[in-house]
């Protein structure tokens, strides 16, 4: 099972809340703590936790998704007409 650490900082982004937040839900729930060598205090997500982070990191972008669906299709057709236009210009049609 890997092992993720978060600042505080980080731990609220990912339950909605603030820093300080974020702090007493380490102290209740007795994650593990550590001070970086950055100066910075990062606690060990516990596993539902983690799966918290891994559904975050998950979630697709449809936007993105979307994006990217396009410039394939608009590929897909670019190179149908310039397909054509050659096979047209192979049989000497113009």
């Amino acid at each position: 099972m890997p092992q993720i650490w978060m600042t505080y900082d980080e731990l609220a982004t990912l339950n909605g809340c603030s820093a300080a937040e974020a702090r007493l839900l380490a102290l209740h729930l007795s994650l593990d703590r550590r001070k970086s060598r950055d100066g910075n205090t990062r606690v060990k997500l516990s596993p539902a936790l983690m799966a918290r982070f891994f559904e975050t990191v998950r979630e697709p972008d449809f936007a993105l998704d979307d994006a990217i669906a396009a410039l394939r299709e608009t590929h897909r057709r670019m190179s149908g007409v310039l397909a054509t236009e050659q096979d047209s210009l192979r049989r000497g049609v113009a």
